[in-house]
């Protein structure tokens, strides 16, 4: 009998090594790994829930890398942050943001990041915490860029730090006057417009097409008489338009196309695909392109395309140096992710999960995490530490 179990064991030892002895050297590797202290300051006011979904990847990626405060602290993202604090009662929450501070507190905050990155300012609705509303409009509880934001990405723009912007921040509801600030201090143009990909337009087989949408979108075309996959591109000013896959562009899912060989040295797959929200910019000359969205418009689409003031390519991705720091702009809900992440405390972790979640399956947000937001990321921030 002792002799069975020997070899039942010895049978087992390749096993136990796989899935106690890996992890367990993963971990100490980990552990082993230098601290980098980074000056980091964060901006969300999109904040639904404990789950941090706006800014939660960024923070997975700060503890993973190991990246600390300057006092020696590891970031969180339940409390390192200015925003939306929900509370999980009938008052929703309440907020922490910048118009608490002075401006020469504001000044002193900016002098001392290596980094301001606004993940989203749209804010949190009634209807964010009622999931009977959560097709329909509701009224805003809180969201906006601000004055006392503006006054921080200024004033780190002109100490040479670097900034970080993510849609949706200077788009509704943000004021056209701190809109305007906002472009000419950065050198970008939102067109008005934004939009987003749904896997099916019918809506009595997609429940996930908004109310609010589907009767904005009759208004001015009669009937929402659409299906199959296709875009919504809506403008501020109210217009709504539908273009639909492959009789108005060909590529079913909007891509985000890298170059490989590139001036801005980024490091990212050629094509990634992306079925979420984004914005219209313009860029100034300085501006590099790191990646474009092309959704592969047909010749009439094209036209239609045109005809509405957009351009053919759109940036999905871009950066201008300054004396010291950059300007980052990224043209959708990059850092947006929903889930588990699994432990950050494990070395290798996101090459395994590159691994298993293919950059071609659109269908699970975490795909385009690992495949694309967060090798973006990590070399932004390894860009900044070296700055």
């Amino acid at each position: 009998m002792k002799e069975e179990s020997k070899i039942y064991v010895y049978r087992l030892w390749p096993l136990f090594l796989l899935i106690v002895g890996l992890p367990l050297l993963s971990f100490l590797v980990w552990l082993l790994m230098p601290v980098t202290e980074l000056g980091i300051v964060v901006i969300d006011k999109t904040v639904k829930d404990g789950s941090y979904q706006e800014h939660a990847g960024l923070f997975w990626t700060l503890e993973h890398q190991k990246y600390k405060k300057p006092s020696g602290d590891s970031y969180t993202a339940a409390m390192d942050y200015f925003g939306f604090f929900p509370s999980g009662k009938s008052d929703f929450g309440q907020s922490r943001d910048l118009k608490d501070k002075s401006a020469e507190e504001i000044r002193k905050m900016a002098t001392e990041a290596d980094l301001v990155y606004v993940a989203d300012t749209y804010g949190v609705y009634e209807g964010d915490f009622d999931k009977s509303a959560s097709v329909e409009r509701s009224a805003k509880i809180y969201g906006g860029m601000d004055a006392s934001d503006l006054l921080l990405i200024k004033t780190t723009v002109e100490e040479g730090r670097s900034v970080v912007v993510e849609f949706n921040s200077m788009a509704s509801p943000t004021t056209k006057q701190i809109r305007n600030e906002f472009e000419n201090l950065m050198g970008l143009k939102w067109t008005g417009w934004i939009g987003r990909y749904f896997d099916e337009l019918d809506t009595a087989l997609n429940s996930d097409i908004p109310t609010w949408m589907v009767r904005q979108y009759q208004r001015q075309h009669v009937s929402w008489n659409l299906s199959g996959p296709g875009l919504i591109f809506i403008k501020e000013s109210g217009e709504i338009e539908a273009f639909v896959y492959e009789t108005d562009y060909d590529n079913k899912v909007p891509l985000i196309r890298t170059q490989k060989v590139n001036k801005h040295g980024f490091r990212l797959p050629e094509v990634v695909p992306y079925p979420d929200w984004f914005d219209v910019v313009m860029i100034e000359r300085d501006y590099e392109v790191i990646s474009y969205y092309d959704i592969n418009p047909t010749s009439e689409g094209l036209k239609r395309l045109r005809s509405l003031g957009l351009p053919r390519f759109f940036p999905a991705a871009v950066v201008r140096k300054s004396e010291k720091g950059r300007h980052y702009y990224f043209s959708g809900d990059f850092s947006d992710m929903d889930g588990s992440f699994g432990s950050p405390r494990f070395f290798g972790l996101p090459t395994l999960w590159r691994g298993l979640y293919v950059a071609s399956d659109y269908s699970d947000r975490q795909s385009f995490y690992w495949n694309y937001y967060y090798p973006l990321i990590s070399q932004v921030l390894e860009k900044v530490g070296e700055e």
